[in-house]
């Protein structure tokens, strides 16, 4: 009863643990940007890739797969396939997937650079060629594939053969044909086959497309078409996507730029106007000392007699005031004034250009983070 109970729950528990360890969709929105690894035909962006076309590659095309996270947390971790041309691998090392284990599966199990690793700490970005695996500055690594470990480890991967008629089969066929129906020797298997493969030739004109007189199962046109079609409507699909969702960085990115240069301009603004605003101040300083020893002279003259100094005050008459400029009373008063409302003006706009420093600075710090 115990064993039975065991083997109804072992599903459930392989689901359990192969969960975190395997990726269930490939959903990320996030363009894919091209790296020395792999590089992008059009546009300069990587096209997404469907996850069944990652084990029939052509040659010279490369896949990777990237990982993206939140980092305030907000959204869970997603997952996307790229594909692109094959760039400089040499610096990454080729490792093979275990004979019995499938290339697909390998594809859509996390990878992690030993056993113990946490869940959550797999590679960000892993490079596949249709045979082997590749990680940046790793040489070996780690998968779990439907609840058991595996180990990707360097070493020869032969590729995958193209289908094609093996020559073992073709001999075989040969022979075969002069075998006499009356002849016990005779192979009726192996002629079988031959039949079956002349009548497909005998299927195949010459004036259709889809013929290929070097080999009758695999057509290389057709592929590099059906893929070339395939990758157009990739692109416009992905550049829909691009222009709906993934120019939010983007535009944070210079927008962030662009208030930083408003933050740069402005503050300059604002220490040009305090060094105007301080000229005005430095002038109204001298004028004040003049206007000190005009008011020590009238107080002298009048010993204190009041309407003396108020008819001193608003005399016309610059040589009563014992000074070398011809200054009035009046007219001191005047260009004080005016140098005031200059040293106050210049001191407003100052204080106001800083305060467009700094809300321009503080959105663009905040933009540069998020």
């Amino acid at each position: 009863m115990k064993r039975v109970l065991f083997l109804a729950l072992c599903p459930f528990v392989l689901s359990a643990f192969a969960g975190p360890y395997e990726i269930d969709s490939f959903e990320a929105q996030d363009v894919g940007t091209p790296d020395e690894y792999i590089t992008a035909e059009f546009g300069g962006e990587l096209k997404t890739a469907p996850a069944d076309e990652v084990e029939s590659l052509q040659s010279g095309r490369l896949i990777v797969r990237q990982k993206f996270e939140d980092p305030f947390g907000e959204s869970e971790t997603s997952y996307q396939l790229y594909q692109g041309g094959a760039g400089d691998l040499s610096s990454m090392t080729a490792l093979s997937v275990p004979e019995g284990v499938s290339y697909g599966d390998v594809v859509k199990s996390k990878i992690y650079p030993s056993r113990g690793t946490p869940a959550e700490k797999d590679f960000e970005k892993v490079y596949f060629d249709g045979q082997s695996v590749y990680v940046p500055g790793a040489s070996s690594a780690v998968a779990y594939v439907d609840g058991s470990m595996i180990e990707l480890k360097a070493g020869d991967n032969a590729p995958v053969a193209a289908a094609v008629p093996a020559p073992e089969v073709e001999e075989e066929s040969s022979s075969s044909s002069e075998c006499s129906e009356y002849d016990d020797d005779c192979d009726s298997g192996s002629t079988k086959a031959v039949a079956a493969k002349t009548a497909d030739e005998e299927e195949c004109d010459e004036d259709e497309e889809d013929c290929d007189d070097d080999t009758d199962y695999y057509n290389t046109s057709k592929t590099n078409r059906d893929a070339d079609e395939r990758d157009y409507a990739a692109s416009e699909a992905s550049g829909d996507v691009t222009d709906r969702f993934g120019i939010a960085d983007e535009v944070r990115f210079w927008s962030a730029v662009g208030l930083s240069a408003v933050a740069a301009a402005s503050a300059v603004v604002g220490v040009l106007q305090h060094m105007e605003g301080k000229k005005a101040k430095d002038a109204n300083d001298k004028l004040d000392k003049v206007k000190k020893g005009i008011v020590a002279n009238i107080n002298d003259v009048c010993a204190g007699d009041q309407q003396c100094v108020i008819a001193l005050k608003n005399s016309k008459d610059p040589s009563i005031f014992g000074v070398s400029d011809n200054w009035t009373y009046a007219s001191l008063e005047e260009r004080m004034n005016t140098n005031k409302d200059t040293q106050d003006s210049y001191y407003m706009a100052r204080n106001i250009w800083f305060g467009v420093t700094a809300v321009s600075l503080t959105a663009a710090i905040v933009l540069f983070v998020w």
